[in-house]
């Protein structure tokens, strides 16, 4: 699966780690990746950080971090079997709520794939099936809806793939440079990956990519994104639903602070409660 990508169908991985690793009491254990801006880093820099600090002041608890690279071999289900089931740490900050690999919070924020093209072009774009898209340069990141979407309507062998998501190192900001470079003429990607990098492109326009059924796949593009705890750990599960009820409204200032925008009502998602969910 890509993680920091939503996907719909997701692979059960470490149901049966409830067990292990029980939280020790004062401090909030985070599994995260350590060079991968604007999620996390190890200087806390990223909106995933912000989230866990957070969370962790909320709970009177000390904030510990298990690092693992989320774009090594494996992908982000290794990262979760290596780190969350093994019960070296508690918690993961950002899955899409409802996933199968772990057990996950109401949703604390609601995001969606973009369009992302040169304002001076004016392209007429909004949606997948835009005529515009027939006679113009694609980029997207590969392995997600988007790709799905495309090769639906036979689009997908004459679009430019991107791994960012997979290439240990590359920061999402190159998808918004090949637009600038004129590489591809729009790029279709998730809004989170990039919203922080945006201010440093004022010329380029973002347009959300509306959801083509009224729920879940093919062409879901806005997703309900929850923090994920391990299978069986209620007692916790629980508690971050307790924070983000409380603290919501904090919660979303950090994710605005980084560039993190909500588009709209997500479907499936349980709580109007949520920041852009109407």
């Amino acid at each position: 699966m890509k993680y920091r990508w939503p996907v719909v169908a997701v692979v059960a991985v470490g149901l049966l780690a409830g067990a292990m690793g029980a939280r020790a009491e004062g401090t909030l254990r985070v599994c995260s990746d350590p060079a991968y801006l604007p999620y996390s880093d190890r200087a806390g820099q990223g909106f995933e950080n912000a989230a866990a600090r957070i969370v962790a002041d909320a709970l009177h608890d000390k904030l510990e971090y298990t690092w693992y690279d989320t774009r090594g071999k494996g992908g982000f289900s290794q990262f979760l079997s290596q780190t969350l089931d093994k019960g070296e740490c508690d918690v993961v900050m950002s899955l899409p709520y409802g996933s199968q690999e772990e057990q996950t919070t109401n949703p604390w924020y609601v995001s969606s794939y973009v369009f992302i093209f040169k304002k001076s072009k004016g392209y007429d774009i909004t949606s997948l099936d835009s005529p515009a898209l027939h006679r113009l340069k694609i980029g997207f990141e590969s392995e997600t809806p988007i790709e799905t979407g495309l090769q639906l309507r036979g689009m997908v062998t004459t679009a430019t793939p991107f791994d960012v998501a997979g290439t240990p190192g590359e920061s999402p900001r190159a998808m918004l440079q090949a637009v600038q470079d004129g590489k591809v003429d729009v790029m279709i990607t998730w809004e989170p990956s990039v919203g922080a990098f945006l201010k440093d492109y004022p010329d380029l326009a973002v347009v959300m990519v509306p959801n083509e059924r009224d729920m879940g796949p093919p062409e879901q593009y806005t997703f309900p994104m929850a923090m994920g705890v391990r299978e069986g750990n209620k007692a916790l599960l629980d508690q971050l639903n307790g924070v983000i009820k409380a603290h919501q409204d904090e919660l979303t200032r950090a994710l605005e602070a980084h560039g993190v925008h909500y588009p709209g009502a997500a479907s499936g998602s349980p709580s109007p409660g949520v920041a852009g969910v109407q």
